[in-house]
């Protein structure tokens, strides 16, 4: 199976840090928030990964290269100067993603998810990764049934991880449920992929699991750095 790491995104929040570099490339607890993903996905057995890129991205085949350091082949997506949001860029990486249900994994976050329990074909159109609210996201986003099955409202809503599986039906018809969403007719276009999942949780297609280890969303200077002096303590232990 492979794997899309999503890099694009801007880094509003995390400036000044990100006017001179890309999120996933900040660095934790010695090395750039992606070469986690990358080792990760490499001890998984993935081989094949690609990283969509946009701001600042001349940066990611500098640091990353083609992957040969962690015995993978690193393509890229360049998407131009304006990201093309989580459902454009997904949408816009599966030509080089081939056919088959790829992993796709958001670049500026952190976790101890084991991918290998991970690298198998979705039930339905997505398998999604939830975990326990975190303080800035207390509301929550998708609501996980004791079934396995990954709801678009429920009582006790989670957080999605930023970590799936996916099939390329996903995005049958996407232009139907994204509607004239702004950016849809851009070349390539520009949309999320929020409304995608909820259309197909509305069909019972995405299934999930409950993560209870460690996960970060690297979003601002103050949660970088906290994730820094942990993962720097946790190598000297």
């Amino acid at each position: 199976m492979k794997a899309l790491i999503l890099a694009a995104g801007l880094g509003e929040r995390m400036r000044p840090l990100t006017d001179v570099t890309a999120k996933p490339l900040l660095v934790a607890g010695g090395k750039p928030l992606i070469a986690w993903h990358l080792e990760k996905l490499a001890a998984a057995g993935v081989r094949e990964v690609v990283i969509n890129t946009s701001w600042l991205a001349e940066q990611f085949p500098r640091v990353l290269g083609d992957g040969e350091r962690w015995n993978l082949a690193i393509r890229y997506s360049y998407e131009g100067g304006t990201p093309l949001e989580t459902g454009g860029g997904m949408h816009h990486a599966l030509r080089l993603l081939g056919d088959a249900s790829f992993l796709a994994v958001n670049g500026d976050i952190w976790s101890d998810v084991d991918y290998t329990t991970l690298l198998r074909e979705p039930v339905g159109k997505a398998h999604l990764v939830l975990i326990d609210n975190p303080p800035h996201n207390g509301r929550g986003d998708f609501a996980l049934g004791e079934e396995g099955q990954v709801h678009s409202d429920g009582e006790r809503k989670q957080t999605f991880a930023g970590i799936g599986i996916y099939r390329h039906a996903l995005f049958d018809g996407w232009r139907d449920v994204v509607g004239a969403a702004a950016g849809v007719d851009a070349v390539p276009p520009r949309f999320k992929l929020a409304p995608l999942l909820r259309a197909a949780m509305d069909d019972g297609l995405v299934t999930g699991t409950h993560h209870r280890g460690r996960w970060t969303d690297v979003g601002t200077p103050e949660r970088l750095a906290l994730l820094d002096r942990e993962l720097s303590v946790s190598e000297q232990q």
